[in-house]
């Protein structure tokens, strides 16, 4: 229970550090996030298959390639809803970088907050339920990428409020208040898992499905959209080889 305490602080806490080096870094390279962005999504696109969908297979039975893909496609139309409802990143920032913030109003700014408070949940539910297999060392990296994910987009929630008007003060905790939601998701996912062993494959699945359908419909458009399509696409590659080794080498 510690560590799981431990991972959702420091899961919710990335996008905290990543709203202090944002303060620091208000005009930060696109080029260097990217890059970050890449490698978190090749962490998380191995940890989704290797530490969730390969679990749920395991542990689904007789039907397990029923459940898993059932869980699959449950996960990704979750966030598809979600999206519908309040979209995400590129698909209210565009790709005109941190200029385009400065145009923004103070309404847009604010939905563009609420958006990644709202996207938070899901991904901390994943971090949670990774938990739930037993696999501690598969948790962790699970944890790990999705945490990755969150630097450069805590960095990139602070320039458009402070170009909108918010003050300082108010931006931080805005920015800790999408951090704090990941941490309420990743208690949500470990304790539905751990009260109900019988929801383990799908839980496992649905958690996958989230992380598959933000790697490709947030992470890998974002980090494609400042001509770093090369660049992203080697670290995609070094972060699923990193997550791929580590694997091998924990088991």
């Amino acid at each position: 229970m510690n560590l799981v305490l431990l991972t959702a602080l420091g899961v919710g806490g990335a996008t905290i550090f990543g709203a202090l080096v944002g303060f620091i870094f208000k005009k930060q390279s696109h080029r260097f996030s990217d890059i970050v962005l890449s490698f978190a999504a090749g962490i998380m696109l191995a940890a989704a298959i290797l530490g969730l969908i390969l679990p749920s297979l395991e542990n689904g039975g007789r039907y397990g390639i029923l459940i898993t893909i059932a869980g699959i496609f449950a996960g990704a139309a979750c966030l598809n809803v979600i999206d519908r409802l309040v979209p995400h990143l590129h698909k209210m920032i565009g790709p005109d970088d941190t200029e385009s913030h400065n145009n923004a109003d103070f309404n847009k700014v604010m939905l563009f907050v609420l958006a990644i408070a709202i996207h938070n949940l899901p991904e901390g539910i994943a971090a949670g339920v990774g938990f739930g297999s037993g696999d501690t060392s598969q948790a962790l990296m699970i944890a790990g990428g999705i945490a990755l994910q969150n630097i450069p987009e805590g960095m990139v929630i602070i320039a458009p409020m402070l170009a909108a008007g918010v003050k300082p003060g108010k931006t931080f905790v805005l920015a800790m208040i999408t951090g704090l939601i990941e941490v309420v998701g990743t208690f949500i996912g470990y304790f539905a898992v751990s009260i109900s062993a019988a929801i383990l494959p799908f839980a496992l699945a649905f958690a996958g499905g989230t992380m598959l359908y933000v790697i490709s419909d947030e992470m890998i458009p974002e980090t494609h959209a400042h001509g770093s399509q090369r660049g992203a696409t080697y670290a995609l590659l070094v972060g699923f080889c990193v997550m791929l080794i580590s694997d091998v080498l924990l088991a």
